[in-house]
């Protein structure tokens, strides 16, 4: 009997519990690049890119190789038992790539939340105080910790309580939705006045481009304001760079772009084409702040994902990814705007680098998300081929994370369907 999508879809609805959920009813069969084909044989645009993990393509041969040649060797020792060379040429590798004039040291683990978690550790111990401001709109991860730092409770954090205490939550600027540099600092100014002394903040994280909150990109003066606010109060500044790193909105990393470096930089996603590793980049003074034993994890910098984050950044340079971005965002964000000019249920369209985003409204007015019609272009998308994904905190913004080595061909199939749906639905 041949596998179909409704049955795997039973088979999971049996075995795998609710609160995992599924955008699209499609089991994955194969993938190349920039195209998925499932398990009934129909090849799908993949604009979503496992959420931002492809950056460089579904099974970049180079990628693959390192992984096939790391194969060979060893797949796992546990680095804090016996270590491995690809542990610190990645180490040595992200701490040249992150932005900062001052000596840095890099820990590794393995998802994006374990990064956010130890950012977190390491902010408390190096300044000795316990508090964290983060911001409206922010994700930030799924374990408890960063359930409290993430700003939208449904559906993440629905039903489990309250989450970890000493997190204070300020105004991400946005000026679409009227809020200005002005007001979002004025948000941490009354922290500091109602709920938590400075002295008591080990740091302020923030997405220099938010993801699941919308794909909003923190003004530059924002971020320079905030990089003075952290040191005049002795605030570690962390920027989760999960989502936007690795090359997504053409630097490769984002804080390259505002102007100011962060104390700590949290990483994970594209940065191994596929492959589970994440971590942590800071000032090596902070980084050292925690003894012996009090950072790691069993599976933490694989050898295996390692050799993959090689291979990533080789492709990088090899095939100036960087400039790909920039050549894939201003495609789609001409496309995108075209398509926009035609239908105003498109409040925006948005974009750094290749991390792009629509914002979808009510007739034209900004102030009221239209999810409804969002959800509707994701699935009729789907049924034409096209693989999306929406976000925010009203679930009214389409997110394409296409990877960065797509043909033009490729892009444009998918503008051209999207141009289809808002014709047939907007």
């Amino acid at each position: 009997m041949s596998k179909t999508n409704e049955s795997l879809m039973q088979r999971r609805t049996a075995a795998v519990p609710r609160g995992v959920g599924q955008i699209h009813p499609i089991f994955a069969e194969s993938a190349k690049n920039a195209t998925v084909t499932d398990v009934e044989g129909r090849e799908f645009i993949d604009f979503a890119g496992g959420i931002a993990v492809l950056n460089t393509g579904h099974l970049h041969p180079k990628v693959v190789a390192a992984v096939q040649e790391q194969l060979t060797k060893l797949t796992h020792t546990c680095f804090q038992v016996l270590a491995y060379e690809p542990y610190v040429e990645l180490c040595e590798k992200v701490n040249a790539r992150v932005p900062g004039d001052f000596a840095k040291k890099t820990l590794l683990v393995t998802t994006g939340s374990e990064a956010v978690e130890n950012s977190i550790k390491i902010a408390r111990a190096a300044t000795g105080r316990a508090g964290v401001i983060a911001f409206t709109g922010g994700y930030h991860g799924r374990t408890m910790m960063t359930l409290g730092l993430t700003g939208k409770v449904v559906p993440y954090s629905a039903g489990m309580g309250l989450m970890p205490g000493g997190i204070f939550r300020a105004q991400y600027p946005c000026e679409l939705h009227g809020v200005s540099t002005d007001d979002a600092i004025a948000s941490i100014e009354r922290i500091f006045k109602n709920d938590a002394e400075p002295r008591d903040i080990a740091a302020i994280i923030i997405e220099p481009v938010q993801g699941e909150g919308g794909f909003y990109v923190a003004p530059k003066d924002f971020m320079l304001r905030l990089r003075a606010l952290c040191d005049q109060h002795g605030i570690l500044l962390i920027a989760d760079e999960v989502q936007t790193g690795a090359g997504r909105t053409g630097t490769f990393f984002a804080m390259e772009q505002m102007g100011v470096a962060a104390d700590l930089t949290t990483f994970a996603k594209s940065i191994a084409g596929g492959f589970p590793v994440a971590g942590v980049c800071g000032k090596a003074e902070y980084m050292d702040a925690i003894a012996p034993g009090g950072l790691g994890g069993t599976y933490a910098g694989s050898p295996i994902a390692c050799a993959a984050a090689l291979a990533v950044m080789e492709v990088f340079e090899e095939e100036q990814l960087l400039d790909s971005c920039k050549a894939v965002g201003e495609r789609l964000v001409t496309g995108l705007k075209a398509i926009q000019a035609k239908h105003n249920s498109i409040g925006e369209v948005r974009a750094l680098g290749a991390m792009i985003a629509m914002e979808l409204c009510e007739g034209g007015d900004v102030h009221k998300p239209n999810a409804a019609l969002t959800g509707q272009i994701v699935a009729k998308a789907r049924e034409k081929g096209l693989i999306l994904l929406s976000c925010g905190t009203y679930g009214n913004v389409l997110r394409v994370l296409v990877p960065l080595t797509a043909e033009d061909e490729l892009l444009d199939r998918g503008l051209a369907i999207i141009a289809e749906c808002f014709d047939e639905l907007a």
